[in-house]
């Protein structure tokens, strides 16, 4: 079982491998401004939150970032998890599950009325953890960039 920790200045490098790691995974790339600033958000835990999932040694294996925001169906705020990510060497020993059970525990302390997420069609990987552990909405995501 995978402890969870909130992301600190002191774990820039290892939030970075596995950073970078999950934009490879999705062929993104991000300019380095833009991770210096996403750092930052997510070590001040003010708009921008994030954990480290850890193996039994204390290593960082996985991540999440989440944010709330307003809703419109709703008077209270909603959890968007943002990112998720877990070393493919550490897959299938419950990080996964435990990073979201992590956002979702600080959501509903929170007041949020639920956390969503996004993910490619083609993660099945992903997917069959998502389908256990949430219901689908059937959405599809689109969107313009600005």
């Amino acid at each position: 079982m995978s402890s969870i920790t909130p992301i600190t200045a002191d774990d820039r490098p290892a939030w970075e491998a596995l950073w970078q790691a999950y934009l490879t995974f999705y062929e993104a790339e991000v300019p380095a401004d833009v991770t210096e600033s996403t750092f930052q958000r997510i070590v001040a835990d003010e708009h921008l939150h994030g954990a480290f999932a850890r193996d039994a040694e204390g290593r960082p294996i996985g991540l999440v970032h989440w944010l709330t925001h307003p809703g419109t169906w709703t008077s209270k705020v909603v959890c968007y998890l943002e990112d998720l990510y877990v070393d493919p060497d550490a897959r299938g020993e419950g990080a996964g599950t435990a990073l979201i059970e992590h956002v979702r525990d600080w959501a509903r302390l929170f007041g949020a009325t639920s956390v969503y997420w996004h993910t490619k069609e083609d993660n099945a990987t992903a997917r069959s953890l998502y389908d256990k552990v949430a219901t689908s909405t059937g959405f599809v995501h689109y969107e313009i960039e600005l």
